[in-house]
């Protein structure tokens, strides 16, 4: 059955400090450390810091409040069990705390849930019940079995005690940094966002607490326009520890009251901060574990701080490897440190190398091209940036001014997310040949490449992407170059191991006539 209700803390926050203070969470969490993250804060001018939720047993601070939750439970409550629904950390949460407790758990999952985090809860010894493709199908059918088998639903964050489990995390910041300026919190239903600012705010007022949500998970940001909590239509799998469509009762009393400020990012800007926490403490966000570092960064750049103690909490690390792949290609965007443009440049021999050299030097991360027939050649970049944004502009001027027609491609989520891998179609039906190169990744390995051969030889087809390797994968095609005894000697005498794979099945089927 599902809990009993609780009525909301009151406006003095003095039940909700109570309720952290006496959160019996260390019984089945560790003090997560806070750890400077030296090569952020040099360059955001700002100690920036990382509250470390991921050391925790589950890799998750969802420990904390489902602990909290069951330990006050009754013994004929325990008798009978726990059930709650979860596709991510509450599930392994409640798994954990019912071992600890010697009580039976039933997780209610979708049945499209990952493998690797139905084993974690199984691991655990909860029994897993596969549902339906979403979450909404997964917390009806719990919240039935829950009123057919007696069980006590334990629910992810709109609970009092789980509220207060999350808080806990609040009292361990201004143990471990008593002079904190701003903390930043992920939200998603509210639970470590209220729990987190009530305990601050009841303590230490003049620290600021800033809510972060994913632009396109912003259910907070949607209940506080309207007054109160909404349904979002729709939300971002993405960072899915936050996707959260409707933000609780509970938990939306409590952001509204104690939250200084709330802020949405975009998913580059998620997978940039993925890339920074790794870079500086070695650690492996998932996607919602980043979203507050994402803030962070996006908050102190618009409102110019410099000088201060910053936290942000690190909420999980439970990221499914697969997805690596994505967080890396997009992080470079998310960063600014990446361009994309759409370029059209004509198409004859030494093309290729008139319009790198209108790049100036800097480094292009991706090339592709496939000739159509036609005397013009449309082709997607990327380009390496130093400068931020204003640097892409200028990029995109420079193109402009030596009558390239450009196109920025950098926020088009078309381009990043389908376009970028589809460029190509099957050849013009000239006589080529096609060749995979290794060279090395460094300032004019390319423009060396072009100059050697894409001066007197045809490029028909061209594809490279840099993978942050030592060395970069090269297709290329080249027009009537077959037994052409001066290609090959230009070839040889670039120096760069290639290989012909013209017969390549997958050339054959989607490329070359």
């Amino acid at each position: 059955m599902p809990p009993e209700e609780l009525a909301l803390p009151p406006a003095n926050g003095s039940e909700h400090l109570r309720a952290v203070l006496r959160a019996p969470v260390y019984e089945a969490a560790v003090v997560s450390p806070l750890e400077v993250m030296e090569s952020l804060s040099e360059r955001l001018d700002n100690v920036v810091q990382v509250k470390r939720e991921d050391r925790q047993p589950i890799h998750s601070f969802k420990i904390r409040g489902a602990y909290t939750r069951m330990r006050a439970l009754s013994s004929a409550e325990r008798a009978r069990g726990v059930i709650t629904a979860s596709a991510g950390n509450h599930a392994q949460g409640v798994a954990l705390s019912a071992a600890l407790l010697d009580l039976n758990a039933v997780v209610v999952m979708p049945a499209t849930t990952a493998p690797i985090k139905v084993n974690a809860v199984r691991g655990h010894g909860a029994e897993v019940v596969l549902l339906g493709d979403t979450f909404d199908v997964a917390q009806a059918e719990a919240l039935r079995l829950a009123d057919a088998r007696g069980l006590t639903y334990v629910a992810p964050f709109d609970d009092p005690l789980v509220i207060a489990g999350q808080g806990t995390i609040g009292l361990e910041l201004i143990q471990q940094d008593a002079h904190l300026d701003r903390i930043f919190v992920p939200v998603g239903g509210g639970g470590l966002a209220a729990g987190v600012a009530g305990l601050i705010k009841n303590l230490m007022p003049g620290i600021k607490v800033i809510g972060v949500e994913p632009e396109d998970a912003a259910c907070l940001s949607a209940a506080l326009a309207a007054g109160h909590p909404v349904q979002l239509p729709e939300v971002s799998r993405f960072a899915e520890g936050v996707a959260v469509k409707q933000i609780g009762d509970r938990t939306f009393d409590l952001c509204q009251r104690y939250l200084d400020d709330v802020i949405t990012v975009s998913s580059d800007e998620i997978c940039a901060a993925v890339k920074d926490i790794f870079e500086d403490v070695r650690a492996v966000a998932e996607p919602a574990g980043a979203v507050a570092l994402a803030g962070l960064k996006k908050y102190t750049e618009a409102h110019g701080i410099h000088g201060e103690r910053l936290a942000h909490i690190l909420s999980g690390a439970n990221v499914a490897f697969d997805t690596l792949r994505y967080i890396s290609e997009r992080a470079e965007i998310g960063e600014h440190r990446e361009a994309l443009f759409g370029v059209t440049i004509p198409d004859h021999a030494g093309a290729f190398l008139d319009f790198v050299e209108v790049l100036a030097g800097r480094s292009v991360t991706e090339f592709n091209y496939r000739a159509d027939g036609t005397d013009r050649a449309r082709i997607f970049v990327g380009v390496q940036l130093s400068g931020g944004a204003p640097e892409g502009r200028e990029i995109h001027d420079n193109l402009t001014a030596a009558d390239y027609e450009a196109v920025d491609l950098s926020e088009d989520e078309t381009a990043k997310t389908h376009v970028r891998y589809m460029i190509g179609g099957r050849s013009p039906g000239v006589d080529e040949e096609v060749y995979s190169f290794e060279f090395p990744e460094h300032p004019g390995a390319l423009s060396r490449f072009l100059t050697e051969l894409g001066t007197r030889w045809n490029i028909t087809m061209f594809h490279y992407r840099s993978h942050g390797t030592d060395y970069g994968r090269v297709l290329c095609a080249f027009e009537g170059v077959r037994d052409d005894p001066d290609f090959a000697a230009h070839v040889a005498n670039l120096g760069y191991p290639c290989q012909d794979v013209s017969t390549s099945p997958a050339l054959s089927y989607f490329l070359l006539r």
